[in-house]
């Protein structure tokens, strides 16, 4: 396949010297030098983790950043040292498969309004499921709760190819995540406030306020262990999912539904606050409370970056209420949305 654009491959790093060893070996077999180049991102490590690539992978460049930023900070760092025209982002625990980057190059090409891509995302443990992270394409409902095609909350669907098609989503998964890379300046990054989680999300919605595209490409799959890093059950991303999911609707919303929605969705949260009491969960509900301090704490400041997004797209939600669909009218698969 000729290629006529130059592609990045950044993995982030921190203390992740036993999932480089597991995963770059594959990224680097099925990534062909001639028009890709592979880094390793590293948010100051305190592990072996820098040594080990100089001494295991010649060929993959190393960019050391001076402190751990998190996700978004780490590669608004590391991607001002990148010189490409796409940068594919990808997790330290994604295993990438022989056909992983051709669909989505092809895509790139034939489509010059798409700014960014996810692949197929399958669970590493169990390869006939989607993961969570990503799946087949995430969407919003009007609320802010995510969901994908293949992954509704906590229901996960088999992989029977029903989702290998090429299709436009709302936001697509940093798991495994494709952006060009002058749409990724042009929106000066990640917004370092969120630290991590959701951040490619707000990039998503910010790109399509813009009149970009997302898309998904279900002929490319990975597969991610999912919580390598931070857990599901660990009450730190409780919080950062609570929170950061608050900035992105203020930042985000169109004018006539912000104050509407966002009422609505602070209600949600104190419904889920109970739920985690009932649940005998007392640090998850807490999560909630410092999450909703935080975001008071910084809505001046998130305000203002709502002020210089100029459009604000509409028609942003897929279904008005993820919530109502899965918990009162039961509906667990995308198909029966």
């Amino acid at each position: 396949m000729f290629v006529n654009l130059k592609i990045a491959v950044i993995i982030l790093n921190w203390n992740g010297q036993k999932l480089l060893d597991q995963f770059l070996p594959t990224i680097i077999r099925f990534s062909n030098p001639e028009y890709c180049d592979i880094y390793v991102a590293d948010n100051a490590s305190t592990d072996n983790s820098i040594n080990f690539i100089k001494e295991n992978f010649s060929s993959v460049k190393i960019i050391q950043n001076n402190e751990n930023g998190g996700f978004a900070k780490g590669y608004n760092d590391a991607l001002k040292n990148v010189d490409a025209d796409i940068y594919a982002l990808v997790n330290s625990d994604i295993e990438v498969t022989k056909n992983w980057l051709h669909p989505i190059i092809s895509e790139f090409e034939n489509d010059k309004n798409t700014a960014i891509i996810q692949p197929k995302i399958l669970d590493f443990k169990d390869k006939g499921k989607f993961e969570y992270a990503g799946a087949g394409g995430g969407f919003i409902d009007k609320y802010g709760y995510l969901f994908c095609r293949g992954r509704i909350f906590e229901s996960l669907e088999h992989d029977n190819q029903q989702y290998n098609d090429t299709t436009t989503i709302f936001w697509a998964s940093g798991a495994c995540f494709f952006i060009r890379s002058f749409v990724y300046h042009e929106l000066d990054g990640f917004d370092e406030d969120y630290f991590a989680h959701q951040e490619e999300v707000d990039l998503c919605w910010r790109a399509s306020n813009l009149g970009y595209t997302i898309k998904y490409v279900g002929s490319s799959s990975v597969y991610h262990i999912g919580g390598a890093t931070l857990q599901n059950t660990n009450p730190k991303k409780t919080y950062l999912n609570y929170r950061n999911s608050l900035y992105s609707l203020v930042k985000n919303l169109p004018k006539k539904e912000l104050f509407s929605v966002l009422f609505t969705r602070l209600f949600l949260d104190g419904i889920s606050g109970i739920k985690f009491l009932a649940e005998i969960k007392p640090r998850h509900f807490f999560s909630i409370i410092i999450a909703h301090f935080s975001f008071y704490y910084n809505l001046p400041k998130t305000i203002t970056k709502r002020k210089k997004i100029l459009n604000h797209n509409e028609k942003y939600y897929y279904t008005k209420s993820i919530i109502w669909q899965y918990f009162i009218k039961r509906k667990k698969w995308f198909n029966q949305l």
